[in-house]
């Protein structure tokens, strides 16, 4: 838990210092996102900026979720993920490379295909292996922000598959 909590600080500080926006990119104003982020300040956590709408990936989710690049250096993006209550990844593969997950503020699950779900907090840290099944996001009812670092390159892709089970999902708590 300390070493995720110290790699979290320092991956923050990074970003902060080397934080850029798109010319493009305004923050959500919407009361939707000002309720989150006051949740989001109420749990604890380093609360990171909303950004926009996933509008790109609504497709591959479930409920809304917020999307904003932390850092400029293109060769290893480091973004912010925001879901809004119950939001959460629909099942998905990471080819050709890992995806780090680094839970920021809320609490979140995350779970590997045959696995049973694990909760994410403030300062933890999960590394998914390259090729595995799994999907991420907020606990029912709650919001949860995320940090997540994955190279881009040739052969990097990410497969889309289907949405995690109600039963499945409900059960958590």
């Amino acid at each position: 838990m300390r070493k995720g909590l110290l790699l979290f600080l320092w991956l923050l500080c990074i970003g902060l210092l080397c934080a850029a926006k798109p010319a493009h990119a305004a923050e959500v104003t919407s009361q939707e996102a000002e309720a989150i982020i006051k949740e989001l300040k109420a749990t604890g956590g380093a609360v990171q900026p909303i950004g926009m709408t996933n509008d790109a990936y609504a497709k591959y989710f479930t409920g809304q979720s917020y999307l904003i690049n932390l850092s400029a250096d293109t060769s290893l993006p480091v973004h912010n993920v925001t879901f809004a209550h119950g939001a959460h990844t629909f099942w998905h593969i990471h080819h050709n490379t890992c995806q780090i997950l680094i839970a920021a503020a809320g609490r979140g699950y995350y779970q590997i295909w045959g696995k049973k779900p694990q909760l994410l907090l403030p300062g933890q840290t999960v590394t998914i292996p390259a090729g595995v099944k799994h999907w991420h996001g907020a606990a029912p009812g709650t919001s949860f922000q995320h940090i997540v670092l994955m190279k881009q390159g040739e052969g990097v892709r990410t497969e889309w598959l289907e949405p995690v089970k109600d039963a499945v999902y409900q059960y958590l708590k």
